[in-house]
């Protein structure tokens, strides 16, 4: 190890109430994906002040932080998201959002202070010889931040021989470090199907082709892709999430739609389910006598961690904070996250902190709730959790 891991947690734990205060004050000012102007503003202020080269506007308002020292070669790029959520803040905190209608209900201010947490000491107590990008993005809650990043750059201007993330995790014990070698998150991808029929009077439905029935069918029929076509040992869910029709009762529509969510741990899978859903769809309306439109779009990829660097990320999380306090190979999760997407360019892995298990301010309230706040006991610990990783990578 570069340092005692118990130096690491000393110094975060000397600065908590510091990054605390930083975290609450992202928390009460929330923008959303692609508007994180003054989320941005702040967070290069602070690499700037601490001796970073910051270039800003990357990926829209995303911003990367770099610092080389030394003669090392080896390069790592750790990664933190900054958007917030459309979602009215119930939690009545004294820190909550003061805009209406978004709020941190993901943890992504929580996020962004541990990285800055761990910058604040790398600059100035970090013995390392390479190069350290701090990647802060915007835009991760279902935009495609990290893909604008990407298509701009990112890692040409800012190699990196791997790449890291952390998000934290409502019911797993607060500071408990979650990690996973191979596939841990799944794809997202979005089908909307529309039919067209033959509207009428509802008395006399033999004049028209329903396309209502038709929805009732296809609804029915695509539950088949996982209970008939998927491996039963390999993830797939197919969720129908809206269905619009018509206003009367005594109206057969012209037309109906569906909103479909599509998910997989596996890229065979994740290309399966795509082909039955287009052919049960087309095959079902056809029997019904109307035309069916389905349009495709392809959302985030499967989350793949890489083996190495997985095992690392595990060795520094246990010479952090012990083995009792770790999952060396949780369970995979069927939620979606466009770090991905930079996994699918260089190696590295995504690891979760424990947010809480136990009723009360923090744990049993899931991300994407009203009632959700970031657990700020886990700010020492993730925030101590990069400098070791950082420095042990660049030694």
């Amino acid at each position: 190890m570069a340092q005692n891991p118990k130096h690491y947690l000393d110094y975060m734990r000397q600065h908590a109430a510091e990054f605390a205060t930083l975290r609450q004050a992202i928390h009460r000012n929330p923008e959303l994906g692609f508007e994180e102007y003054c989320t941005s503003a702040l967070v290069a202020e602070r690499l700037t002040a601490w001796g970073y080269e910051v270039e800003r506007g990357m990926g829209g308002t995303g911003l990367v932080g770099r610092m080389r020292r030394g003669d090392g070669r080896r390069s790592i790029g750790i990664r933190a998201e900054m958007d917030a959520l459309p979602i009215e803040e119930g939690t009545g905190l004294a820190y909550a959002s003061c805009r209406p209608g978004i709020m941190h209900a993901c943890g992504h201010d929580g996020h962004t202070a541990m990285l800055l947490g761990a910058a604040k000491y790398l600059a100035a107590h970090g013995s390392f010889h390479g190069t350290l990008n701090l990647i802060f993005q915007p835009a991760e809650e279902g935009m495609g931040g990290a893909v604008r990043m990407i298509e701009q750059g990112l890692f040409e201007k800012y190699p990196c021989d791997a790449v890291y993330a952390m998000h934290n995790m409502p019911g797993i014990a607060q500071g408990r470090l979650v990690f996973r070698e191979g596939a841990s998150m799944a794809s997202s991808d979005y089908a909307t199907v529309t039919l067209t029929g033959i509207g009428g009077h509802g008395a006399m439905p033999h004049l028209g082709a329903d396309p209502v029935v038709a929805v009732a069918s296809i609804v029915m029929a695509l539950q088949t892709i996982v209970s008939r076509n998927a491996d039963p040992q390999e993830m797939a869910i197919v969720t129908v999430g809206a269905i619009h029709a018509g206003k009367a009762n005594n109206v057969i529509p012209q037309t109906a739609t569906l909103e479909i969510s599509v998910r997989a741990l596996n890229r065979d899978m994740r290309l399966m389910l795509e082909q039955r859903l287009k052919a049960i769809v087309h095959a079902q309306a056809e029997s019904f006598g109307v035309k069916a439109q389905v349009e495709y779009r392809s959302g985030y990829a499967v989350l793949v961690n890489t083996a190495q660097e997985t095992e690392f990320a595990r060795r520094i999380g246990r010479e952090l904070v012990g083995e009792e306090n770790i999952v060396a190979q949780g369970p995979a999760l069927t939620g979606s996250e466009d770090f991905s997407f930079m996994l699918e360019q260089r190696p590295g892995s995504y690891l979760l902190i424990g947010n809480g298990s136990q009723h009360g301010k923090h744990g049993s309230c899931m991300v994407h709730n009203p009632g959700y706040d970031f657990n700020d006991d886990n700010l020492p610990i993730g925030a101590a959790y990069w400098a070791c990783l950082a420095e042990n990578y660049l030694a």
